[in-house]
């Protein structure tokens, strides 16, 4: 792999689709320890298939960070609606390659996603990840995002009939 300014940001075509699957693991790293790993890997795998098969329809990106031949790293953005009604872009997902971590490639990911919000006029750029990606969460306090909203998440266990006081 060469120099970080070799590393270029261009938008997803259809003979990449096969490179870009590869990045779909990273995406596992960092979920919550009580969710099923088989699962998360076939709902990331998913995450990348609907929005590179929602690039024939207005308001969805993929882009891809290209060293030489490789790809490197993903983003997908899209429209998505606030519940107050307000529309806004959203990032999808966003993976780099392992080994390729802290040499700027998210951030100029994250550069072409907010771009392509300013070009449809969208006022915000939101995103999600897991509470625990530490590396994640301080690549976007130092882009400036804010957090808004908390997810929380407790284990319920089973109960037999004779212990719960719930109504049917």
């Amino acid at each position: 792999m060469t120099a970080t300014a070799a590393i270029h940001v261009r938008p997803y075509q259809p003979a990449d689709h096969a490179q870009v699957m590869t990045l779909a693991p990273r995406l596992t790293e960092w979920v919550a320890p009580w969710r099923d790993p088989a699962a998360v890997v076939t709902a990331v795998h998913g995450w990348i298939q609907d929005s590179i098969n929602a690039l024939s329809q207005p308001g969805h990106a993929v882009y891809l960070a290209v060293d030489g031949q490789a790809i490197i790293g993903v983003i997908t953005v899209t429209q998505r609606t606030h519940f107050t009604g307000q529309v806004d872009a959203y990032v999808g997902e966003l993976a780099v390659r392992t080994g390729m971590e802290r040499r700027g490639i998210a951030t100029q990911l994250m550069n072409a996603a907010e771009a392509w919000a300013a070009h449809r006029g969208l006022p915000f750029l939101t995103l999600e990840t897991g509470a625990a990606n530490q590396p994640a969460r301080g690549l976007y306090r130092a882009l400036g995002y804010q957090e808004e909203d908390v997810r929380l998440t407790k284990a319920i266990l089973p109960r037999t009939p004779n212990t719960c006081r719930c109504r049917s």
